[in-house]
């Protein structure tokens, strides 16, 4: 299971950052052979919302915000971590499915060295077809994740497959890349702060896919859903594979900026308007002037929700049970929205959807906590992944 595997027989002080499109968050955390880690200190440090989008200002901003994050962890009183990892959620990363298959007419020995050559032609494929997209905005990418999900051997799965006869194979992997440029710049915050450059990258989708399904045995099919500050990711599981994933620019940052626009507001001045009303705080002259707003608002967002289903479904019909990861100030606005009728009733579903948000109170017990230590979601399901490879 790759890049993390090492075995331990004590605890180990490690640091995780979590690089998102509306904060940045990061924590110190024993990796513990129990496998369950202890986070004994967190900190969260928030990305100014713009206007509009500027791609390099976004970036400018994002690696402020680590830079403070990495300050504080660094200052704290737990001492040096020995290993630095980091977890890339939209849109910091691409990822993939692929499907690698093999056949013969009489049996051949499947060992490391073929795996290795059939994995590397799967690697340059990916990285060619996602690299003009790149190209045209003049940067580089770096493959950080590779994961082989499932091995066949004529049919069957085979949890050790290595040197075993066959005369067909298919390799299920999952690989991520990133920019380089985002790569680098957090390689050198890091280096400020802890004199190293070696960081362990993943992406936030297969971290969320493995705590849930190591969570959740019995449930094979679900969508993992990730409401972030600028995007919104729909990830369809079934028989714990990542079937298919999507995404479309619209999180909660979007309700803020199209209020602002709306009203003719800042964005400082919509932020606080959004947060009275949500919370049930606002009066009824400025819930009266929000409502029509807001609800249109909501329905764009369950209007591109649905289209992104469709796409995602491909005649196959969509689970059931979703898990959502969101910052919590706005679960419950985002819970309204998708447990309307319109949604439940959505065709290409098995049945009515049981919505989970993955919080501090469903994690309970996952992880343990310092004291009076921050329980932050994001940060629970990256130490639980994390901490799952130490064994």
């Amino acid at each position: 299971m790759g890049i993390f595997s090492r075995n331990k027989e004590r605890d180990e002080l490690v640091a995780v950052f979590h690089i998102g499109s509306s904060s940045i968050c990061g924590s110190l955390f024993y990796m513990r052979s129990s496998g369950v880690p202890k986070i004994v200190f967190s900190f969260r440090e928030a990305i100014s919302i713009q206007k509009k989008i500027d791609t390099e200002h976004f970036l400018a901003q994002t690696i402020k915000a680590l830079d403070k994050v990495a300050s504080k962890i660094a200052t704290s009183q737990f001492g040096a971590p020995e290993r630095m990892f980091c977890v890339l959620s939209s849109p910091w990363y691409i990822s993939q499915n692929r499907i690698i298959k093999m056949e013969k007419n009489t049996p051949f020995i499947f060992n490391a060295k073929l795996a290795d050559s059939l994995i590397e032609k799967e690697i340059k494929l990916f990285e060619d077809e996602h690299l003009s997209k790149y190209i045209e905005i003049g940067q580089k990418v770096r493959p950080i994740e590779l994961k082989n999900i499932k091995t066949v051997l004529n049919g069957y799965e085979v949890l050790d497959p290595c040197d075993q006869k066959a005369k067909e194979v298919e390799m299920t992997l999952f690989i991520s890349m990133s920019g380089e440029e985002i790569l680098s710049k957090i390689e050198d915050v890091v280096f400020k702060h802890f004199h190293t450059r070696e960081i362990k990258f993943s992406s936030f989708v297969i971290a969320s896919f493995t705590v849930v399904r190591d969570m959740y045995l019995h449930q094979e099919d679900f969508l993992l859903v990730d409401i972030g500050g600028e995007i919104t990711d729909i990830s369809m599981v079934k028989k714990n594979l990542i079937h298919a994933s999507v995404s479309y620019p619209m999180g909660h940052n979007y309700i803020v900026r199209h209020m602002a626009e709306s009203m003719s507001s800042s964005l400082a001045e919509a932020k606080s308007l959004f947060s009275l009303y949500k919370d049930g705080h606002s009066d009824e002259k400025t819930n009266q002037k929000l409502s029509s707003i807001i609800d249109n608002l909501k329905n764009e967002w369950l209007k591109n929700f649905q289209s992104s289903l469709a796409n995602l479904s491909n005649d196959i019909s969509i689970p059931a049970t979703i898990f959502i990861t969101i910052d919590s100030d706005y679960s419950d606005f985002f819970a309204e929205i998708i447990k309307t009728e319109q949604f439940n009733q959505y065709t290409l579903t098995e049945s009515k959807f049981q919505i989970i948000f993955l919080n501090a109170e469903v994690l309970h017990g996952v992880s343990l906590f310092e004291n009076t230590t921050i329980r932050d979601t994001f940060l629970i399901i990256d130490a639980v992944y994390i901490n799952r490879f130490l064994k």
